[in-house]
């Protein structure tokens, strides 16, 4: 496929907010594709070269990009920053001073590979050679086509087309209905990876997509929890049941395979230098040739045994001085579920034989141990093993039903998350991404943010709504360091998958989570959080920050709009009762 081909459709896609219209376009797209250009027509559209776990990014800056577009237009520097001030895109500004040049016709793949090896360059003079090689990539395309490879370089594609919207095409364009959907979504959620699930479906069919298992060193999307605020209600939706502490970690997704370990975060970063006693552990003490287990990771005082707060826990999560922070703040994982083992797919069988069989492969060691559960189909019961939980410390308890499979990536009642709930008002937290902030006033002026705006995924459209503002919780060095992720993250517009009519003085893309506390969830006409026929939507009442970003997860990882508006109704109960 000629470059100029994805652009044009990129440029549809850009100009269309209905969804509807974005399946057909993107269908439209795939049908024309080859399976061997596929997968990187997609990582295109993700605004990826990629899957997340395998950390290849483009690595150059705003400042680097202006740089290459000076060069390639033989122009200053400052006439190039000059017109960005001006047109507020990179993109534009590109095909502004590259106007005149005809382009080569270049095909997708050319342009695929002439940005993995940008990707790759490192070490010494690696910056100045990434210019020069941008510069020249730039200089061959058309003014259209440098348009949008200077948007890709930064990061502002500006499509609006997240997994699910993408996973809609591709099922459009393979069967012409939307029935395959299901089947692409476990495809995805098994090997994480947009690209393979399309090479696969033009290569092989959808019996080639019902064939994707896990594969060890590739992550698997992680199961979810629902939530539900009574043990009546958990005991009235699953019966007996298996309970587990839920605790406040880092949640590890461990693959052992040829003699080495990947272990992977909540949104499949790959964290294995942070964590080198649970990857020795695991080689050691893991009874499996292969595997792919999940567990809680936290600290704990090395003296009296006790498990830290995640406040302690979260500072083991840094990219230098790992082997004094593994010394001074050791981790224990407590093992939950097995998922593969010895080339056997584990997702399918119920929760007892996964539990049963990783119980099995763990060798006594004072590092990873099987997490302890409790059984029982009794309300009273279960409301005494989630009281003795939070007084150890755990967030709550989480209730897994015994003939329940591994749902990856899906949320469903096969895990119910027992929150607090009492006196109408919300005791359990939300995880909300920030679309855009409010310059400070008073004593935040000096940092020129005051508050933020948060959001809520809403996984029906594939888009995020806006559900409060939230000015409290950070410390002053954290809003110091928050306005600085934000701008780097910002949008000279709304965002495209981004609903508010709540207007910040800084819009940012969905991109950073953040967990607050609020003391309860009321209707708002302000916010576009499940807003009715009447336009009343939901909101938080006096949120506030608990803890800082949530770097283990992902916008789509937020609270759900579904979620929010179950919680609500949760309140009701509660007030009534």
């Amino acid at each position: 496929m000629l470059f100029l081909t994805l652009i044009e459709h990129f440029e549809r896609l850009e100009a269309t907010t209905k969804r509807l219209e974005m399946f057909e376009v993107l269908a439209e797209l795939f049908r024309l594709s080859h399976a061997d250009e596929i997968d990187k027509i997609i990582y295109l559209a993700q605004e990826q070269l990629l899957p997340s776990f395998y950390t290849l990014e483009i690595g150059m800056s705003e400042k680097l990009l202006i740089r290459a577009i000076s060069e390639a237009a033989s122009q200053d520097a400052s006439e190039v920053q000059q017109h960005f001030k001006t047109s507020g895109d990179l993109g534009e500004t590109t095909e502004h001073f590259l106007a005149d040049q005809p382009g080569t016709g270049a095909e997708v793949t050319d342009v695929y590979s002439k940005l993995r090896e940008l990707a790759k360059m490192s070490g010494e003079g690696s910056v100045e050679k990434k210019v020069r090689t941008l510069a020249n990539l730039l200089k061959s395309a058309s003014p259209t086509e440098a348009k949008y490879i200077s948007r890709f370089v930064v990061g502002r594609m500006r499509l609006g087309a997240g997994n699910a919207t993408i996973i809609e095409g591709l099922g459009l364009a393979k069967t012409g209905d939307r029935k395959s959907k299901a089947i692409l979504e476990r495809g995805f959620n098994l090997c994480s990876d947009l690209g393979k699930v399309g090479r696969i479906l033009l290569s092989e069919g959808i019996s080639g997509i019902e064939n994707i298992g896990p594969t060890v060193g590739s992550p698997i999307r992680m199961a979810l929890c629902e939530r539900i605020s009574e043990p009546e209600d958990v005991i009235k939706k699953i019966g007996r049941c298996s309970i587990e502490p839920k605790l406040d970690g880092f949640r590890c997704q461990i693959h052992k395979f040829d003699g080495r370990v990947e272990i992977f975060s909540r949104n499949l970063e790959r964290t294995t230098p942070m964590f080198p006693e649970l990857a020795e552990a695991t080689l050691t003490y893991i009874k499996a040739e292969s595997a792919i287990f999940e567990g809680e990771a936290l600290s704990y005082d090395d003296l009296t045994g006790e498990l830290q707060p995640f406040q302690v826990t979260i500072q083991r999560k840094r990219k230098h001085g790992i082997a004094e922070a593994a010394a001074d703040i050791p981790l224990r994982l407590f093992a939950f579920d097995l998922l593969y083992t010895n080339g056997e797919d584990w997702t399918n069988r119920s929760y007892d034989e996964r539990r049963k069989q990783l119980g099995t492969l763990i060798a006594d060691n004072p590092v990873i141990e099987l997490g302890h559960a409790d059984e029982t189909d009794d309300p009273v019961e279960l409301a005494r093993i989630f009281q003795a939980a939070i007084d150890k410390g755990a967030e709550g308890v989480v209730a897994k039903r015994p003939d329940g499979p591994y749902k990856a990536g899906a949320r469903d009642f096969n895990w119910i998350k027992l929150k607090r709930s009492y006196k109408g008002t919300l005791a359990d937290t939300v995880d909300v991404c920030i679309i855009g902030y409010f310059t400070g006033k008073g004593a935040r002026a000096a940092f020129g943010i005051g508050a933020v705006l948060a959001a809520v995924y809403d996984s029906k459209t594939d888009t995020f709504k806006s559900v409060s503002r939230v000015g409290s919780g950070f410390s002053q060095e954290e809003w110091a360091q928050l306005r600085e992720i934000l701008d780097s993250n910002a949008s000279e517009a709304m965002p495209r998958r981004v609903d508010s009519t709540v207007t910040p003085d800084v819009w940012v893309h969905p991109i950073v989570v953040v967990t607050v506390m609020a003391d309860e969830i009321t209707r708002s006409a302000m916010h576009t959080c499940g807003t009715d026929e009447n336009g009343i939507g939901y909101a938080l009442r006096f949120p506030r920050a608990q803890g800082f970003i949530r770097d283990d997860k992902n916008a789509e990882d937020s609270t759900t709009v579904a979620e929010i508006i179950s919680m609500s109704e949760s309140q009701k109960l509660v007030k009534i009762a």
